[in-house]
Order: structure tokens, then C-alpha cells, then sequence
């Protein structure tokens, strides 16, 4: 009977403030569930809509990003500015979401931790995300480098350092 009275609490994940204006992409994706335990990375979610709440954490205001559904089991989730591709008359036309949601998804394959597709609620939640390693996020350029086996993302951040 008191499970009739309790409020769904909707799953806030922690965002950088530069976020919460941002036009980018949200892209979330998702390995290791119960349908398909693979490890295989998949487009579970991409929209440019974002609803913002601010909650404090430490003492200060920090903005929280409400996403329904999402769970760091097996959610992973990144921020990507649109992307272009050049269409057969040589023009750039702009991908979508679900588009670019795919080649980030191919491109970070490799790097998910394989883990049972299965869980019982009381596991308390992972100590690590499920893609592997740090993936760096300031960019000055970046560019989707599609070979016919497998795209990668080839970054720069004005020094040396590239991601891939």
C-alpha cells in the first residue's frame, strides 16, 4: 500500500555546467543488458533536449541532467557537438543524432568492460564506468575517420594529444 504513495524519482546524473547550455548532442549509450550481453555498444537514447535541475552536492548548487531510464550499470553517456558528413555533391550535410550516436558507439567498442548481464538490486552500482580508460573531452577539432572494417575517432586538442 505505502508503494502507491512514493514518488518516482527520476535517475540525475552529474553534468559539467558547460552542458547545461550546450547545444550538443546527447548520446547514451548502452553494453551488457540481459537482451544482449555481447559487449557490444548500442544506441539506446540521442536527443539535443536536456531538462536541467540543480541540486547541491559539497555545499554548492551542481546541475543535475534528468534522464529516464538510465541506469551506470550499463548506460554510459557523452555529450558530442554535431557532426558533418560531405554527401555525393561534395556539400556538408549535418548527421543525426542517432547517426552519430552509431559511430561513436563503433568507435568506442573496444573499450567496454565485459560484465554479467545480470544483477540483483541490492548489488550496490560498479566502481568504474563501462568504457574502459579516459576519453579526453576538449577538442578543437574532430573528425570521424570511417574505414570500411571499423571508424574511429581522431581528435585534437591543440597539443599532441590525440584519442582513438
Amino acid at each position: 500500500m505505502m508503494a502507491f504513495f512514493q514518488k518516482k524519482v527520476p535517475n540525475l546524473i552529474p553534468i559539467d555546467p558547460d552542458n547545461v547550455v550546450s547545444n550538443d548532442w546527447i548520446i547514451l549509450l548502452e553494453a551488457n543488458t540481459i537482451v544482449d550481453s555481447s559487449g557490444e555498444l548500442r544506441v539506446a537514447r540521442t536527443t539535443q533536449e536536456r531538462k536541467i535541475v540543480k541540486r547541491f552536492r559539497s555545499f554548492r548548487r551542481r546541475p543535475f541532467l534528468v534522464m529516464d531510464g538510465y541506469d551506470p550499470r550499463i548506460h554510459t553517456l557523452y555529450f558530442c557537438p554535431q557532426l558533418y558528413k560531405h554527401d555525393e555533391h561534395g556539400r556538408l550535410v549535418p548527421l543525426e543524432g542517432e547517426e552519430i550516436g552509431r559511430l561513436l558507439a563503433k568507435a568506442l567498442e573496444r573499450k567496454v568492460k565485459l560484465r554479467l548481464p545480470w544483477y540483483e538490486p541490492s548489488h550496490k552500482l560498479p566502481a568504474d564506468p563501462i568504457i574502459a580508460g579516459d576519453l579526453n573531452k576538449e577538442f578543437d577539432t574532430l573528425v570521424i575517420d570511417e574505414a570500411p572494417d571499423r571508424p574511429r575517432l581522431v581528435a585534437s586538442t591543440g597539443s599532441e594529444g590525440a584519442a582513438g
